[in-house]
């Protein structure tokens, strides 16, 4: 007897032929067969994924009639599918908890790794699979994913965002240099905030003046010199700006006179 073909395969579709692993495109570029071609038939399959969930078998096909044998029963892959479950967002200063959740029952012994922007967290490193992150700072922003220790795959990434009241409230002013009475002058409120602000308020010398992002002055006047705040406001809360002072210089005009 004297053997022809020798293969690995797996279930086939009803009415199909088994399929030569090595042949399919959605393996051959992900197989690789061990050991010698005849005796050890052993393979490897990298870049698993659910889809590969199937019941696979050791085919053989010989010179004799009828000559295909399969190896029976077959062996079962079985993929482990991750998922982290986590809120999409978070106040800052508040505690959160992501899990790592998985469809296969696994050992009391597995070890959950954590990631952040594909950056291992290494001193995440638990046997449990929740990742708790106490007071929520922005930074803890991003988006997190988990794998089993001496496994390659990694879960699907989950986003994270941290709101967080109004910071770094400033004014700018446009033209920048000297005002003279006449001009025309813009003072513009910006801030660091999650979601971002969308109210603000202006404040001349401690009194309400006005409402918007853009607070502008047309034809500026000597009565519009003093110290100007703005302040920023979201859900979460707000924050001032430091006073900026605008001070408008008066407009001189010389006259002669002809004698």
């Amino acid at each position: 007897m004297r053997k022809l073909k020798v293969f690995w395969t797996k279930n086939p579709v009803k009415g199909e032929e088994y399929p030569d692993l090595s042949e399919d495109p959605e393996y051959s570029q992900r197989l690789q067969y061990l050991g010698d071609t005849q005796q050890n038939r052993t393979i490897r399959l990298s870049h698993v994924t659910q889809k590969d969930e199937h019941m696979y078998y050791f085919k053989f096909i010989t010179d004799k009639p009828g000559g295909i044998w399969t190896g029976d029963p077959g062996v079962t892959l079985t993929v482990t599918d991750l998922q982290v479950e986590a809120p999409e967002r978070v106040t800052e200063g508040h505690n959160v908890s992501l899990t790592c959740n998985s469809s296969c029952t696994l050992t009391d012994r597995a070890t959950f790794i954590w990631y952040r922007n594909s950056q291992p967290l290494t001193e995440r490193r638990d046997g449990n699979n929740q990742l708790l992150l106490q007071s929520v700072r922005r930074e803890d922003a991003g988006r997190y994913s988990c794998a089993l220790h001496g496994h390659s795959y990694i879960s699907p990434a989950a986003q994270l965002s941290v709101t967080y009241p109004p910071k770094n409230v400033s004014v700018s002013i446009s033209p920048s240099g000297e005002i003279v009475e006449g001009d025309s002058v813009t003072l513009s409120c910006s801030s660091d905030s999650n979601p971002p602000a969308l109210n603000f308020s202006w404040f001349k010398g401690g009194r309400f003046v006005g409402s918007g992002r853009i607070y502008s002055i047309s034809k500026i006047s000597s009565d519009h010199s003093e110290e100007y705040k703005c302040k920023s406001i979201n859900e979460h809360g707000e924050k001032y700006s430091d006073a900026v002072n605008v001070y408008v210089m008066c407009e001189f005009y010389e006259s002669y006179s002809i004698l």
